[in-house]
Formats: C-alpha cells, sequence, structure tokens
C-alpha cells in the first residue's frame, strides 16, 4: 500500500522537478503546474495521427528499442529470474533489480540499464465479467530503464532520453504527453515521485524517482512501460490479433492468455505445484478451458515460446512445455495424478 510521504526530503526533490524537466526537455514544450499537479505537452499536439500501414516485427521493435536505449547511455542488461522469491513469489516488475539500493541500504543493484522484464501480475484491469480489458495481460515484457543517479540532472536526462528513444520507434513528441502529481509516496523504506506518459489518449507506463528513507541521497530512477502496450499505442490496431495474431479467434481470450503465461512459467523451469511460486503455474493452467484446448496447445504454445526466447533463454524445449500443460490441466480436472510426477525429466527447476 502506498502512503503519503512525510518529511522535507521528498518535498524539496518534488519542487526541483518542474525545473529539471525545462532543463532536460528544452523550450519546445508546454509546462501546467497547478498545486502538486503537473502537466507537460507538446504545443502541436493537437495534429492528427497516422499509424503506420505494418507493424514492426516483435524481434525488430526491441531490436530498435536496445539500440535507442545504448545510444541514450542505457545498454541492455540481461533479465531478472521471474521466480523471485523476496516480497513477491514472481517477478513483477523490473524495477526489483534496485532492492539492494533501496530496500537493503545497500550500494549496489541486481541489475542496471535497459531490461527487457518479462513478468507474471494477476492485477490487470478486467469488466465486468471478469475477462482481461484491452491492453492487459497476466503476462507481459516490462520494458524498463532502472538505474541509481547521482543526481537530478540525471532524473531530467532519463526522461528525455526515453523521448529520444521513443521517436526512434516511431513515435513523435507532438503526440506524446507527460502528467501526474508531484505528491511523495512511501512504501515501507521506499519513497517516490511518480509521473506518467501516455500516447494520445492512450496511458504507456510511467517515470519514478526512488530513494531509500533512510539514505534519502542514493535515488535510483525507474522508467517502465510495457512492450505490448508500446505496440498497441504505436500501430492501434485490434488488441486480440496484435497479442495472439492468428489464434485470437481459436479459442475464449482468457485461454490464450493462459496458455501464454504458463509457457513462459514453465518455460522459466517453474512447474506446477502446490503452493508457492509452483501453485501459480497450477493455478494458471488450470484456467485453460478444456474445450478449447481439446485438439491440443501445442501450435499455440510454439508461437508464444518463439515470443518468450526473444527476452533469455528458456529452460525446457516447447513440445515439453505442451506436454506438461495438457497433462496437467487432464489431471487436476480428473482428480488423479501428481503434478510432480507429470514434470519429472521435462522440465528442470531454474537456478
Amino acid at each position: 500500500m502506498l502512503t503519503r510521504a512525510t518529511g522535507s526530503v521528498g518535498d524539496e526533490l518534488a519542487q526541483q522537478i518542474p525545473d529539471v524537466l525545462r532543463t532536460a526537455l528544452g523550450p519546445h514544450w508546454e509546462f501546467t503546474v497547478d498545486g502538486p499537479r503537473i502537466e507537460i505537452a507538446h504545443p502541436h499536439r493537437e495534429t492528427p495521427y497516422r499509424p503506420p500501414r505494418r507493424p514492426p516485427a516483435w524481434r525488430d521493435l526491441l531490436g530498435s528499442l536496445e539500440l535507442g536505449f545504448a545510444q541514450v547511455g542505457a545498454p541492455r542488461d540481461v533479465c531478472l529470474p521471474l521466480r523471485w522469491g523476496r516480497e513477491t513469489e514472481l517477478t513483477i516488475s523490473a524495477v526489483q533489480a534496485l532492492d539492494p539500493i533501496l530496500k537493503d541500504g545497500q550500494l549496489r543493484t541486481f541489475r542496471s540499464g535497459f531490461i527487457p522484464q518479462p513478468v507474471v501480475r494477476f492485477t490487470a484491469h478486467r469488466d465486468a465479467a471478469g475477462e482481461l480489458k484491452d491492453g492487459f495481460l497476466t503476462s507481459f515484457v516490462n520494458i524498463s530503464r532502472v538505474q541509481p543517479i547521482q543526481s537530478m540532472d540525471e532524473y531530467g536526462a532519463v526522461l528525455d532520453g526515453w523521448l529520444t528513444v521513443l521517436s526512434q520507434v516511431g513515435f513523435h513528441a507532438r503526440h506524446l504527453s507527460i502528467y501526474g502529481t508531484l505528491t511523495p509516496w512511501r512504501r515501507r523504506q521506499v519513497e517516490g515521485i511518480t509521473l506518467r506518459f501516455r500516447h494520445l489518449d492512450l496511458p504507456l507506463g510511467d517515470i519514478v524517482l526512488l530513494w531509500n528513507t533512510a539514505h534519502p541521497d542514493r535515488l535510483a530512477v525507474d522508467l517502465g512501460t510495457g512492450l505490448e502496450r508500446l505496440a498497441w499505442a504505436r500501430t492501434r490496431e485490434s488488441w486480440p490479433s496484435l497479442i495472439y495474431g492468428r489464434f485470437a479467434r481459436v479459442a475464449p481470450s482468457p485461454t490464450l492468455d493462459a496458455i501464454r503465461t504458463a509457457t513462459l512459467l514453465l518455460g522459466s523451469g517453474i512447474a506446477p505445484a502446490a503452493r508457492g511460486a509452483g501453485g501459480i503455474t497450477r493455478r494458471v493452467i488450470g484456467a485453460i478451458n478444456p474445450d478449447a484446448a481439446r485438439l491440443g496447445v501445442s501450435a499455440m504454445v510454439r508461437a508464444v515460446y518463439d515470443y518468450w526466447s526473444l527476452f533469455g533463454p528458456l529452460h525446457a524445449p516447447w513440445p515439453e512445455i505442451a506436454r506438461v500443460i495438457e497433462k496437467q490441466g487432464s489431471s487436476d480436472r480428473s482428480g488423479h495424478g501428481s503434478p510432480r510426477k507429470v514434470i519429472d525429466g521435462a522440465i528442470s527447476p531454474q537456478a
């Protein structure tokens, strides 16, 4: 739970942000500051938007992001393991790479720079029927720049660099805006100030200035969006078609989302179990509609396996993952069979 931070450090940092961003972004932006509220927009924001005729392949989009971040001083780092086991069973954000400096009082991080981090979350927005709304997934790629910073000028440079990266993947500054509140928040030993950015009317992500309550001089920044949402904002095509391609009309979206997520979990070495991270895998597989998957899940697994492999090697071949999903699903529905026996020899635990 986030609470309003108290104390002068956060307020002092908040007061610096408008001037820091004015200096970093230059004169071609309009700033509106009303109390703690801030909005930064381009003067030509009413210019019509024309999406590309053909969206880039996921590999090409990732490559453009990697090149763009490297050019602004944030080379790519390897992803965090999906099995986390600290405050969360699974990795839910690349910002967890900053845990040592933000939560443990150490002068180090697990990772730093550009991280295209696969994550699993169960907090996505849903409609009245309980189905995921467009723009949300249980598993997605958290495109992030996470790093310690030494000054507020670096914070401004990170945001300016992000706008440069976005321009290199086809966005134009006139369709982007930054907004939010300068009110600091606190969660346990970490404090921060969050500003969000959007493309036209679609929220994309945020940039968060962070510091440790006991060591407020140790600043860090977490800039993040979702790769899938970024592609959606760029192309404005149908969300199911963008995410599931030729499978979009083959099965209900909840089943496709579950197969996509189960492939990531099993590929990361997180086998079905009664509790813990393995319990999450079992829960996800149990969400697959048995009628929709009656002819097998191998084609869908192979497609999403190729997608997840863009961000790091998986620990099992796709045919074994498909076999485990089908076997586990039938075992859970029949009430027979052991999850552990199902995966013996198929999925190796993640180191």
